[in-house]
């Protein structure tokens, strides 16, 4: 299995770091195409204002100046490698939980690899101490994925899928287990924070995401806090079948008002 591995913390994370120690020791067959800074939040965004730059840092590390799907659309485009199996993205520092999924460069890059032979995975250590990033903190979710890489295969899943896979940040002897999750939901996300620069212009910092709504059981948000990795399947498709249920009676009256007035 040839593998495509990115993430939205910057190339020189301590979570891909441990990924790529991890995956070498099982001598996988990878590549790394990231970032060259950290671009966390940037979601699906390509660079289309200028050209980017690609810097061979060895034989499996390439930093780019660009976004996490930019790094997937130049790594699956034949230009560095053959077109591999799989896209594994992570591992994030800090969680993805519902909502996240929208922003999250991490989940973004693995969305990127959805057109592969393989499903891609995002995977995020729940981490909340930001003075204790050292690669040895990603050691069990490390030892996680790749037992999920070789799990993952035996599961009935349509095409384009992603998983969004989130870790406690736990010894591996503490981790209660896995759990197939949907997608919790969080509430409104704090507001701006400003502040001024030296000249007196007012500036803007974005708030902090907001709380979980609930913790409900079967949610990612409940999942991880119980000690549970927790692995959410999530597609590229986002439209709302229940909407579209429950619209269509009301839709199909809009549309026949709309022809007879045109008439």
């Amino acid at each position: 299995m040839s593998l495509l591995v990115s993430n939205d913390d910057g190339v020189h994370a301590p979570g891909l770091q441990a990924l790529a120690q991890a995956l070498a020791a099982a001598s996988l067959v990878f590549t790394v195409v990231a970032p060259d800074r950290d671009r966390s939040g940037v979601s699906n965004c390509l660079t289309l204002d200028r050209p980017l730059q690609a810097v061979r840092l060895d034989n499996r590390h390439i930093a780019v100046d660009g976004t996490p799907t930019d790094c997937i659309h130049l790594g699956t485009s034949g230009l560095f490698l053959p077109e591999p199996e799989r896209v594994l993205s992570g591992i994030n520092f800090g969680a993805n939980l519902g909502d996240d999924v929208l922003y999250s460069g991490t989940v973004a890059a693995a969305m990127e690899g959805r057109f592969l032979a393989k499903p891609a995975l995002a995977v995020s250590l729940a981490v909340t101490d930001y003075e204790g990033a050292v690669v040895r903190r990603f050691l069990a979710a490390a030892t996680i994925t790749l037992w999920l890489l070789q799990q993952v295969d035996n599961l009935p899943l349509p095409p384009r899928t992603v998983l969004n896979i989130n870790i406690p940040d736990l010894p591996l002897s503490a981790i209660k287990g896995i759990r197939l999750t949907r997608l919790g939901q969080r509430l409104k996300g704090e507001n701006p924070i400003a502040t001024s620069n030296p000249r007196g212009k007012t500036l803007y910092w974005i708030g902090r995401a907001g709380g979980p709504v609930a913790r409900e059981p079967g949610s990612d948000f409940h999942a991880v806090e119980a000690g549970f990795v927790s692995v959410t399947p999530i597609h590229a498709d986002m439209h709302s079948a229940e909407a579209m249920q429950m619209a269509a009676a009301a839709f199909d009256s809009l549309s026949q008002s709309f022809g007879n007035g045109r008439s």
